[in-house]
């Protein structure tokens, strides 16, 4: 392998590791190692989409998204798959499918409230700093599913 293909590799792993460490970051609930996978400073326009909302653009605006989420969610795991990672220059574009179990808070006497499965097609671009890459912009889009009512509707047509 050629310094340029080993330096590729590297810097997919690397890209790779980062966008794990976020999804890891938010099933801890760990704000700060969260808020550590955006690019620094309220200058850069960072932008973010999750399912149903409108574009939050900024860091500060953002990382608010992301309290008030952890803060409304007693639990979350992500399962990815389908990643595809691809690069250019100090860009990187990752896609995956975000298999996501939730819970929020607790009902009555449960230690924790029902989960609920939702599947998410993610977009996540990061940055190259001196510090890694970092999140320069995330956005989540729900995948439809067909319900059982459209199938019976199908069969009478």
């Amino acid at each position: 392998m050629n310094e340029e293909h080993a330096q590729a590799a590297a810097d997919i792993a690397e890209v790779e590791a980062a966008n794990t460490a976020f999804y890891e970051a938010m099933e801890r609930g760990d704000y700060e190692a969260l808020s550590a996978c955006w690019l620094p400073g309220e200058d850069l326009t960072v932008s973010c989409v999750h399912p149903g909302w409108p574009v939050l653009t900024g860091r500060g605006e953002v990382l608010r998204s992301y309290a008030l989420i952890m803060a409304n969610t007693e639990y979350i795991q992500f399962f990815l798959t389908d990643v595809s990672i691809a690069m250019t220059g100090d860009t990187a574009l990752v896609t995956c499918t975000e298999n996501i179990l939730s819970g929020g808070p607790a009902e009555e006497g449960d230690a924790l409230g029902p989960l609920v499965g939702q599947l998410v097609v993610a977009t996540n671009v990061f940055r190259r700093t001196p510090d890694g890459w970092k999140l320069w912009s995330h956005h989540g889009s729900p995948v439809l599913t067909e319900s059982d009512e459209d199938d019976d509707e199908e069969t009478r047509s």
